[in-house]
């Protein structure tokens, strides 16, 4: 297995098993490689990695900035979350080089592989949560984000919600999404609508308001939020 003490230097981290740790870099290419050493793959991790990733996030964005309403705040969290930035952060620190992967991902490109280095990232989350606790990954999620955190509510505009959602449609499904009025009700001076967001026939989430274009964007915000 992977020596992981300079991994630990360039995470700024200790830990209290290692084994954590390496299972966070296993990809599920690498099973049969490395069957004498690993059962399962990383799948596990990543998923408590992106629950954690979430929360933080959210909880930072809510006290450091209190002037932005929920869809700012929805919009700045999918970019820090989105599975590019998480890549550059991987790459920034030179995690790519001590994950696990079959020889065939490898020849193909699997150490800049987006998606498995953002998908290692959230397993490293999940693995230091196990390890050290809620203030350990806090920490850690401190040192690694800040920057991005500091750079993407720098820009002067933000993408809109429907941009957002379809973006990661497109990157999960390869799919536009689309947008359906559901139902509109009230007088013609206070009409309510709500539109459905739709990848293919699926609906995704629904939005209401008081108006097609508001009923659309809080359902593309509530989309982001049940399918990032």
């Amino acid at each position: 297995m992977n020596d992981l003490a300079p991994l630990l230097k360039l995470l700024n981290i200790s830990v209290n098993d290692q084994n954590l740790l390496h299972q966070a870099l296993v990809h599920r290419s690498s099973l049969n490689e490395y069957k004498n050493n690993f059962s399962v793959s990383n799948e596990r991790l990543e998923f408590l990695g992106d629950a954690i990733l979430e929360q933080w996030t959210s909880k930072i964005l809510y006290h450091r900035f209190p002037e932005m309403n929920e869809g700012q705040m929805t919009n700045l969290r999918s970019l820090i979350v989105r599975t590019e930035n998480l890549a550059k952060i991987v790459l920034d620190l030179k995690i790519a080089d001590y994950i696990y992967l079959s020889r065939g991902e490898e020849t193909h490109g699997g150490r800049l592989n987006i998606s498995i280095l953002a998908d290692t990232f959230e397993a490293i989350i999940g693995a230091i949560y196990l390890d050290g606790g809620q203030d350990v990954v806090d920490t850690f999620l401190s040192n690694t984000l800040t920057k991005s955190i500091d750079e993407l509510s720098g820009k002067s505009q933000y993408k809109d919600p429907k941009s957002i959602f379809q973006e990661i449609a497109q990157r999960k499904q390869g799919i536009t999404p689309n947008y359906q009025i559901i139902s509109q009700d009230g007088p013609d001076h206070d009409k309510k609508f709500v539109s459905g967001a739709y990848i293919g026939d699926k609906l995704i989430a629904k939005g209401e308001g008081n108006s097609k274009q508001k009923a659309e964007e809080q359902a593309a915000i509530n989309a982001t939020q049940n399918y990032s």
